[in-house]
């Protein structure tokens, strides 16, 4: 329970942080509208050609947004050699992993439910009844991808070139993620097959429970380091 509570404090801090400067928020906001418009342009006024891609796009938007997030979770940590003075309290390394996963997991879900509809009408894809099952795997995959991105973001959180090799380290490791993720919605979004939309789900949170575990074990050795 108590560290439960260390990273809840920890995820209070960032939220309060980020309520008060907005740098995530604007720019993650600003990033995914950005690449939501210009593919939407790139890709003309073929209604067919719009649905197909809908998922992909929505998804392309959102994991680069994370890589930002999270990023910059550990660059506020980084002044004045704060992140060395909260490894300095008596809590658990994997209460620090806890709170910054929930705040970036929290940002991204947000920002994901922002942009389903965005693009469900920018590219022609309704939902109808669907909706509620998108919003399920906005949750799972963000969730999915917010557990890599705050790992590694620790991972390379004291190195020069932590800005290009964030992405370069974990986009391989998150591929099965986006994959499940985008199959899902394109289902969703496109042919509606309830069975291939559930087996896709099912794969989420089994990538979910897999990553959480091995990430939340080896965390703590990466903070040792």
């Amino acid at each position: 329970m108590d560290d439960i509570k260390d990273a809840l404090t920890i995820f209070k801090k960032d939220i309060l942080q980020e309520w008060r400067s907005k740098a995530v928020t604007v720019a993650t906001v600003f990033f995914a509208s950005i690449v939501l418009m210009v593919l939407a342009f790139a890709l003309g006024s073929n209604d067919t050609v719009l649905k197909i891609a809908a998922a992909g796009v929505l998804w392309v938007a959102l994991a680069f947004a994370g890589i930002i997030s999270a990023a910059q979770s550990y660059q506020n940590e980084l002044e004045e050699n704060a992140l060395e003075q909260l490894l300095l309290y008596p809590i658990a390394r994997s209460s620090i992993f806890l709170g910054k996963l929930m705040a970036n997991w929290l940002y991204m879900a947000l920002l994901g439910f922002l942009l389903v509809p965005v693009t469900s009408i920018l590219f022609k894809a309704p939902l109808a009844n669907n909706w509620w099952i998108i919003l399920l795997v906005i949750l799972l995959g963000t969730l999915g991808f917010s557990i890599i991105s705050s790992f590694y973001a620790a991972l390379t959180a004291n190195l020069r070139a932590r800005e290009s090799l964030l992405p370069v380290l974990m986009f391989p490791i998150v591929i099965p993620i986006l994959q499940a993720a985008v199959k899902a919605s394109q289902e969703l979004m496109g042919d509606n097959n309830p069975a291939f939309i559930w087996a896709w789900i099912q794969r989420l949170v089994g990538f979910d429970l897999v990553y959480f575990v091995v990430t939340l074990v080896v965390f703590h050795f990466i903070m040792e380091e």
